[in-house]
């Protein structure tokens, strides 16, 4: 029987996509700077840059890194401030998402993925080594209950290196997605729905990506 993959879930503390792969018998950690939600002990607060020593993980996914001013719904943030706020603050948000997302992006893992909203062209050419993402999916293309939790609809950017591109695992059509994630109300939990995670959305990444990668560790 081949080795569980070691695979490292960045930005992560709901713990669905960690818990997603521990079903499937890898040695899989969650990593952020909060606490996990479920109270795992698979889960390590720190900065996941901490964590990309050479030869430590297989696979990485680094589930949306924080930063609110590489996306498209918040360039105008960086023209024109929030109240309170300075340009200056603006762009240095900016400047320390990019490097977060490069420092993932270029980490010395084999299997790398990295998921974030649509960029606009100010993170593009702020990201090391940038390429388009591989594809964009949304979270309906991965359910299967018209009432459940995947029946959303979120368009969700994948970057991949190492990896293939997903295959859609559901049955719904996105005729009757729910539009929740855009319409959160503004409030200290806004931040928190905007990027929760999705069931079938991980299931699909644990057994698509970690097929993948136990294929190519048995045929080296």
């Amino acid at each position: 029987m081949p080795r569980p993959l070691r695979v490292l879930i960045g930005c992560e503390r709901s713990g669905i996509v960690r818990n997603a792969f521990l079903a499937r018998g890898h040695d899989a950690w969650s990593c952020d700077l909060e606490a996990a939600d479920d109270g795992s002990n698979r889960h390590i607060r720190c900065d996941v840059r901490e964590l990309l020593e050479p030869g430590r993980w297989d696979l990485l996914c680094v589930m949306h890194p924080p930063c609110t001013r590489l996306t498209n719904s918040g360039v105008r943030w960086l023209h024109v401030p929030p109240p309170g706020r300075t340009k200056a603050e603006m762009w240095k948000e900016l400047d320390d998402g990019a490097a977060l997302f490069s420092d993932c992006w270029t980490a010395p893992v084999p299997r790398i993925a990295v998921e974030n909203p649509v960029m606009h062209r100010y993170a593009k050419e702020r990201i090391r080594d940038f390429e388009p993402a591989a594809q964009s999916v949304q979270p309906w293309q991965f359910g299967t209950d018209q009432d459940g939790p995947d029946n959303v609809k979120k368009r969700t950017c994948l970057w991949l290196r190492g990896l293939p591109k997903l295959a859609p695992t559901g049955t719904l059509d996105g005729t009757t997605a729910r539009p929740e994630i855009h319409r959160a109300s503004p409030g200290p939990e806004r931040a928190r729905i905007r990027s929760r995670f999705f069931p079938g959305l991980a299931d699909a990444m644990a057994d698509q990506w970690g097929g993948w990668a136990i294929e190519q560790e048995v045929a080296a």
